[in-house]
């Protein structure tokens, strides 16, 4: 199926407001992604060009500032979120289970949800069985932590018009992988409805910082701006704003400042709370306007 054959058109003026807890009239999902960047493979992001723009393999430069995220920047960010009381949604490589099972340990003895990206950063276009990979991500996760993951986000948000059927097959509850929507949507498969959790770019730091190359102030600039326009309007219908770090990017020395400042910011405001992915699809499941 293609997307619009997975869910109906719905334009949000016409549907009835979902309703949160008392109080509450704007989630905050923060998003942590944890990945593995196989030094074999050409790296997913690049911060250096490597000289006469020919990609290099192995890629040592750019390894290394993923591998700076991992050792150093993950623990920057974990110290900053910890501090303001948020517990977010880590999106897992599985494979990081194996190569930094420390920085998984530390995420479940903080009690943060883990869901599934993937076995490593592949994007998923290039996989040659994507079920076999998205078994085996699930099994990885949850055999390390006790618990099956919920949720789900493609390497780079990357899909095949069929991804979505296997990950429902697996037992996957919601993805976050579509940037479609202010509010939750049930999706159809071939077996049973999967959630899209409300996502957006245009607040992702791999986006202004790796693709767009602000400032490193802007995350709390425009990330602040959007929020503005989105509590504005949860005067009249609840809103979800996810915001997604990466400890490469969020977490060095001269953005995390500003990634602090912005959650902190966003949170001291009246009826602005954090909940992970699994917390925002037990609400939107348990209301009858979900519309399941």
């Amino acid at each position: 199926m293609i997307p619009r054959e997975r869910l109906d058109f719905s334009p949000i003026v016409g549907r009835p407001p979902l309703r949160l807890p008392d109080g509450v009239r704007l989630v905050l999902w923060p998003v942590l992604a944890l990945e593995d960047w196989d030094i074999a493979r050409p790296m997913a992001r690049t911060v250096i060009p490597p000289p006469q723009g020919q990609p290099l393999i192995p890629d040592v430069p750019n390894w290394t500032w993923h591998e700076y995220g991992m050792r150093v920047g993950f623990w920057r960010l974990k110290r900053a979120l910890e501090g303001l009381g948020v517990s977010p949604t880590v999106t897992l490589n599985a494979r990081v289970c194996e190569s930094y099972p420390q920085v998984v340990e530390a995420c479940l003895a903080s009690q943060w949800e883990l869901n599934a990206h993937s076995y490593d950063q592949v994007p998923m276009h290039k996989l040659d069985d994507q079920r076999a990979v998205i078994r085996r991500s699930v099994e990885i996760i949850e055999k390390f932590s006790g618990t099956r993951p919920r949720g789900w986000f493609g390497p780079g948000l990357t899909q095949t018009l069929d991804t979505l059927d296997y990950l429902a097959e697996a037992g996957i509850e919601y993805i976050g992988d579509w940037a479609l929507d202010d509010e939750p949507v049930t999706i159809r498969t071939t077996s049973r409805p999967i959630v899209a959790l409300p996502y957006n770019f245009e607040i992702h730091d791999i986006v202004m910082m790796a693709l767009q190359h602000h400032p490193s102030d802007m995350v709390y600039r425009r990330a602040l701006d959007h929020f503005e326009c989105l509590y504005e309007e949860s005067a009249e219908r609840p809103k979800i704003m996810a915001m997604a770090c990466h400890p490469y990017l969020s977490g060095v020395p001269h953005r995390i400042h500003y990634v602090e400042k912005t959650f902190e910011a966003i949170l001291s405001r009246r009826g602005v709370v954090a909940w992970n992915g699994a917390r925002i699809l037990d609400w939107y499941l348990q209301r009858p306007e979900a519309g399941r």
